[in-house]
């Protein structure tokens, strides 16, 4: 019994370890064409669902050479493919109709690579979730979805299939942001993929057939070569396996012969009727793989194409479950595009320092922004909380623990100006320094050297100021201010007035700016937007003079002539003037319109 129980266990264990060595295999050493059972659009959402009930990924992921690896080794094969193609087409011989997408369509595939190298960085690798087991274990789980859907489209693309089958995936297993910025890269790599290993086909399968026509050759005692009877039996009479297409390609140079003046001919049918088949059945088969290559490689293509023409950005936010919660419950959808995208950047930096999910995370400050809707009307909004003056407070309240690399900054940013004035000082004493412990080595009298590092100080104070400024530069980017979109222009509720300060000095000038005005309305006709020339006379020494009035009265009239030009807005006239009188200046000692430029926006 006992002995039993251990050969039972050994047996487990032999499994397992043969089930781990093959899930070790790398997808891509079977070199067949990508082509399973095609889907309809129900069958391929229900393959998604049970794909992702199936995929586990892992904080600890099998170390696997990167993608770009593989992509580098099909950019050689498919240049070698390419180059053989051109030759076969340069030595006026026939090649098939998927050498001749190929060879027209390279510099589209050399795009493709191009572009996935700049999209797939390392950095942005590495944070993909890796899959824990199976054929694709260790790789991006995001390129397991990928080569699944290729798979059962025959390298067919199409937006809104992709868009349904990743959405019945998330019903089950919901992705990350950056996964599903992925899917289009892994797409072009799966699709790189498969046309490599049509390449491959096509290159071999041209290959074996000139060697065909070279027996061919020899067994008929054609283009110079004498009759070799037995030149087939002697090389595959070790049971060697024939090609395809070498097959069908002897079938057709041996179809008209006689069996007893070429007895290969005998012989090559009873090799196949021992193999279960005959030579009509291997042409038939031969051209539906031809067949069946030609639209995969037309396909792959074409795919290559959209991929590159449709707009990501609206097949992304139609996919994320991220946007979806957010669009629901605040006005995250009439935001521009940089915005909503500042949005998703800070949910993933919060979800990568928390033990919580992205979903989780953006849950979080939905509920926070429900909380605080009462008590102000920016805090009713989920970005106070993400990007906004709330994120300290929502940052622990999600357990959220800041990358080491950042914490400094943090700690700058929050003290604010106190650490940029103390960088200034020690980077100016340490400036001053330098030179002043050379000096110390000689000997000099005190008062010399009190007098030199005063006259020192300011250089050492330039100097400092420059490369704190410099470092800060460095350091510290650009922030991204919030915005909407205004699709549909400007709503009642943010009506909103551009206002440009004029000088009213001759008609020539009030006329050159009243059509400025207009081609600013004309640039955003759309919504509750006005315009207005904010208009002062020039300066004088007393408080009104002769050509004020024509001046004034030229703007008003070319103000009006715009307001019949163009409809008003929801709130009345588009165009409007406004223009002050002149005071008493007694900095200047003349009438001007108070504090000019800046005190007229104040006034406004």
């Amino acid at each position: 019994m006992q002995r039993a129980w251990l050969l039972k266990r050994r047996a487990r264990r032999a499994g397992r370890r043969l089930s781990d060595s093959m899930s070790r295999i790398p997808p891509w050493d079977n070199q067949d064409v990508l082509r399973e059972d095609l889907f309809s659009i129900e069958r391929l959402e229900q393959h998604a669902a049970s794909l992702a009930g199936a995929q586990q990924t892992t904080l600890k992921p099998v170390r696997r050479p990167p993608l770009g690896v593989r992509l580098d080794d099909n950019e050689a094969v498919l240049l070698n493919a390419y180059r053989a193609i051109a030759k076969a087409v340069g030595e006026e011989r026939s090649i098939t109709p998927a050498a001749e997408w190929l060879l027209d369509n390279f510099h589209l595939v050399e795009a493709q690579i191009w572009e996935i190298r700049e999209d797939l960085p390392p950095g942005f690798y590495r944070q993909l979730p890796k899959l824990a087991s199976g054929p694709f274990m260790g790789y991006p789980r995001v390129f397991g979805i990928a080569w699944a859907y290729v798979a059962h489209t025959d390298s067919h693309f199409d937006p809104d299939t992709l868009r349904r089958f990743v959405q019945a995936y998330q019903r089950v297993q919901p992705l990350t942001i950056g996964e599903l910025w992925a899917v289009a890269i892994t797409l072009r790599i799966v699709l790189v993929e498969n046309l490599r290993r049509a390449a491959q086909a096509i290159v071999g399968g041209r290959a074996a057939r000139q060697a065909a026509d070279d027996l061919a050759d020899r067994l008929l005692g054609v283009n110079g070569r004498p009759v070799e009877p037995d030149a087939l039996i002697r090389r595959f009479d070790d049971g060697v396996t024939m090609p395809g297409s070498f097959l069908v390609q002897l079938v057709k140079r041996l179809r008209d012969q006689d069996p007893e003046m070429t007895p290969a001919v005998m012989w090559l049918e009873e090799r196949l009727t021992a193999q279960g088949t005959t030579a009509e059945a291997v042409v038939r088969d031969e051209h539906q793989r031809l067949g069946g290559s030609n639209v995969t490689v037309r396909n792959i293509i074409t795919s290559m194409r959209l991929i590159s023409a449709i707009d990501w950005a609206d097949l992304f936010e139609s996919m994320s479950l991220v946007d979806e919660a957010l669009r629901a419950s605040s006005d995250f959808a009439q935001m521009d595009f940089a915005t909503r995208n500042l949005y998703r950047s800070s949910i993933e930096e919060l979800c990568r320092g928390s033990k919580l999910t992205e979903l989780a995370v953006t849950h979080a400050a939905i509920a926070a922004a429900a909380e605080g809707a009462g008590t102000e009307a920016r805090r009713g909004d989920p970005g106070y909380y993400l990007i906004a003056a709330g994120r300290g407070a929502f940052e622990a309240a999600v357990g959220y623990r800041a990358p080491l690399r950042r914490r400094p900054g943090r700690w700058i940013i929050r003290h604010g100006a106190s650490p940029y004035i103390g960088a200034i000082l020690l980077t100016t004493l340490i400036v001053l320094a330098m030179p002043l412990l050379a000096l110390g080595m000689q000997e000099i009298g005190d008062w010399r050297f009190l007098f030199l590092g005063i006259l020192g100080l300011v250089p050492a104070l330039d100097a400092a100021v420059a490369l704190v400024n410099r470092t800060a530069t460095c350091g510290f980017g650009a922030t991204i201010l919030p915005g909407l979109a205004l699709r549909e222009g400007v709503p009642p509720q943010l009506r909103t007035l551009v206002a440009v300060p004029v000088l009213l000095t001759t008609p020539a000038a009030i006329e050159e700016e009243i059509e400025r005005l207009e081609i600013h309305h004309l640039a955003s006709p759309e919504g509750d937007l006005h315009f207005a020339l904010l208009s002062d006379w020039v300066d004088a020494a007393t408080d009104r003079t002769a050509a004020d009035e024509a001046l004034l009265d030229t703007a008003a009239s070319g103000i009006a002539r715009l307001n019949q030009r163009y409809p008003p807005g929801p709130a009345g006239d588009r165009f409007m003037l406004l223009h002050r009188r002149r005071v008493w200046s007694d900095v200047q000692q003349q009438w001007m319109g108070w504090e000019r430029k800046r005190g007229k926006l104040h006034e406004l």
